[in-house]
């Protein structure tokens, strides 16, 4: 539910301020993804480490009461026999004394190794929340290194998906798929280019045309200029010369 309401105010704040777009910008989303993964393993990690303070902090405190339990006992020990080695002596007074203190230690001894088998119970149960608590660290940091790679991936296939896509708009452009603008696109280079080349073949034709016929004309000059010069001979070799012929 907390997740649902931050997630809802994010959105609310981002679309207050303009910056809506950035939410649905995949790489954004990538990264807040491995962020809240990130402050999650943090909050477990703080939260197992007190969970092993416990565990530790009730270690000491069981062995300063095993300590403790040993050391009543040795001096109710001690005392004993110390009241028997004064009644032995005739000193009854000494010997009573004596008992007194040991049933003094032997009574802190029972309630030392009663608050010692407390302190062990719960240093049990610490020990089997701290095995739990390292298991679930141990787990989430694998889910967390699972999430660094997953976002290495996508983030790579983001990458690649724009480099497709920027180079299917260049494509696109020049195959003259580009919207019509300002800027021409290849198919009307391209037309262009072969409208002018087809008309500088057409004038080049034209113009060899044009040589051609007034080559004509020169060779049907030169050959009725020499059929006149001949048409003169024939008269002189017949006696006709200055005499007019027919069609002269």
């Amino acid at each position: 539910m907390f997740k649902v309401v931050r997630r809802a105010w994010r959105y609310l704040v981002f679309a207050l301020s303009g910056r809506l777009d950035e939410l649905s910008d995949p790489r954004v989303q990538i990264e807040q993804a491995v962020q809240e993964a990130k402050e999650r393993h943090r909050r477990l990690t703080q939260q197992a480490a007190s969970v092993l303070g416990n565990e530790h902090e009730l270690e000491l405190k069981l062995t300063r009461s095993l300590e403790e339990a040993e050391r009543l006992q040795a001096n109710a020990r001690q005392a004993v026999l110390l009241a028997e080695q004064a009644r032995a002596a005739g000193d009854e007074r000494k010997a009573r004394s004596y008992e007194d203190s040991a049933r003094a230690f032997a009574s802190r001894l029972v309630s030392a190794e009663a608050a010692s088998r407390d302190t062990r119970l719960m240093h049990e149960r610490a020990r089997q929340a701290s095995e739990q608590a390292r298991a679930a660290v141990e787990t989430n940091a694998a889910a967390l290194q699972k999430k660094l790679a997953e976002r290495m991936r996508l983030l790579s296939q983001l990458d690649q998906a724009t480099m497709q896509e920027q180079l299917n708009k260049a494509m696109g452009d020049l195959s003259g798929l580009a919207p019509a603008g300002e800027t021409p696109t290849m198919d009307e280079v391209r037309e262009k280019i072969e409208k002018r080349y087809a008309r500088a073949l057409g004038e080049a034709e034209l113009t060899s045309g044009s040589v051609e016929a007034r080559m004509i004309e020169v060779e049907r000059a030169a050959l009725d200029v020499e059929g006149a010069a001949r048409l003169e001979a024939i008269r002189k070799s017949l006696g006709l010369e200055g005499k007019p012929g027919t069609g002269s």
